[in-house]
């Protein structure tokens, strides 16, 4: 299963794929993976949530998003929301069978059983979510683009129903990305390898596998560039367990993007399923620095710890300190639940004055800049002046109130991998903008935090 990239960044928070980070009270070193950084991979805490599989590829990929089955540790036809839905009857044949045909990746023969349930159990919004995929998936296998498009709208009227009844979930989420009047995306700019992609991915949804690739194969043939392409090749060979196949189809997909985070992704399902946890760890890990900001890119290392009882270490850290502006003065407030005297209001303090320098130098650092913006390099310098400031204190038992937070700052710093640490810890909508040029010169440095600070070494199995 694919989605389509997120939607533009929010004005006043980041938007982590659909998953915005908003500010949270106080800062605290998060080491559980079931809610470790909870403001990017929370959504991703049950497995039960990756019913339908695998998403994240482009907006231009939307129809791609309707059509890949779930395959995470234990998927579900229907996932878990904030309100479980009602009259469950898992003792009904009719649901089972329904179930079983969804979780099969048989999206068009559920289809009219979940209509038919949705009628019996008009309460049950988790009915209504499978029943919405469902018809996402059948308007792939139609010929007439009218038609397709009805089935789309229709999709995503159901899932909005389903929306409206409480049923907040991963699956009702991605159907409503349809755009209100059914229009598809294309898979390339050439016809004759969009005709090829969207006929092998009918192919795919009715279960035909091997025609299915048979026609990605072709639209590779057409354009040897074309990511999609050889990402479903590879998603083929999965589905029908060929797993080292399925990873080499995969490996050409990054070859031909490496700044995608799919294939990363894929291939490290690939490997946890063939029980390669040490080298499907490499690839999640992969696909987070491919695309940091994206809805699923996380989705893989939340799996990856929930199978390997590995908890993640994820900084969360909110601001303490607020600049406010008096004319053309421009000073440090600090947040008064912070005792003045604090070790933490020395650390915000020097944190703080270093922002106001860095708004005051802006224009002159950045000549090409229409407009302040924070940066990278200020959030780096900031964070910087931080640690070193921490540093100097005489009394060493004074860190002992140090927020863990703060000392986690300390302990990149020391590293030499404070950068990372601002790009995947500290990003909003305007530090995010400096992350691909620094990926493409620091790739190595990423991983290195990854694997050093973030996630737990695996044991071989």
């Amino acid at each position: 299963m694919r989605t389509r990239r997120a939607k533009p960044p929010k004005i006043g928070g980041l938007w982590i794929g659909k998953a915005e980070i908003r500010p949270l009270r106080g800062s605290s070193v998060l080491e559980d993976a079931k809610g470790a950084f909870v403001n990017v991979v929370a959504w991703a805490r049950d497995a039960e949530e990756f019913g339908p599989r695998r998403f994240l590829l482009t907006a231009a990929l939307m129809l791609a998003f309707i059509l890949r089955t779930a395959h995470a540790a234990t998927p579900q036809a229907q996932p878990q929301s904030t309100q479980p839905p009602a009259n469950q009857a898992p003792a009904d044949p009719e649901r089972q069978r329904a179930n079983d045909l969804f979780k099969a990746g048989n999206f068009v023969e559920a289809m009219p059983l979940f209509e038919k349930l949705a009628a019996d159990h008009p309460d049950d919004a988790g009915i209504k979510a499978s029943w919405a995929f469902s018809v996402s998936a059948y308007a792939a296998t139609l010929s007439d683009p009218e038609l397709r498009k009805k089935a789309r709208i229709r999709a995503r009227a159901i899932a909005l129903e389903a929306k409206k009844q409480g049923y907040i979930s991963a699956t009702v989420q991605m159907v409503l990305e349809i755009p209100e009047d059914g229009s598809e995306p294309s898979f390339s700019d050439k016809e004759e390898v969009d005709d090829s992609m969207k006929s092998a991915e009918a192919d795919f949804a009715r279960g035909d596998l091997e025609k299915a690739r048979t026609g990605y194969l072709h639209a590779l043939l057409l354009d040897p560039k074309n990511y999609a392409a050889a990402l479903f090749i590879g998603d083929v060979y999965y589905k029908q367990h060929a797993n080292g196949s399925a990873g080499e189809w995969f490996a050409r997909a990054i070859q031909i993007d490496p700044n995608r985070e799919t294939a990363y992704r894929y291939w490290g399902d690939a490997l946890l399923a063939m029980a390669k946890p040490v080298e499907a760890r490499e690839q999640y890990i992969n696909a987070v620095i491919a695309e940091p900001y994206g809805r699923a890119s996380w989705s893989g290392l939340a799996q990856w710890a929930q199978r390997t009882n590995a908890r993640l270490n994820l900084v969360r850290m909110q601001d303490k300190v607020m600049l406010t502006q008096d004319g053309d003065k421009l000073s440090v407030t600090l947040d008064p639940s912070i005792p003045k005297a604090s070790p933490n209001a020395v650390a915000w303090t020097a944190y703080g004055t270093t922002r106001v320098k860095w708004r005051a130098d802006f224009s002159s650092r950045f000549p090409k800049e229409p407009k302040y913006r924070r940066t990278m390099k200020e959030e780096f310098d900031c964070l910087t002046a931080m640690a070193n400031v921490m540093r100097e204190q005489k009394d060493p038992s004074t860190l002992q109130d140090l927020d863990p937070a703060i000392q986690a700052v300390m302990k990149a710093q020391e590293a030499g991998l404070l950068e990372p640490f601002v790009f995947f810890n500290r990003p909003d909508t305007e530090i995010s903008q400096d992350y691909g040029p620094y990926r493409e010169a620091h790739r190595t440095m990423l991983y290195r935090y990854f694997d050093e600070f973030v996630v737990p070494k695996a044991v071989a199995q």
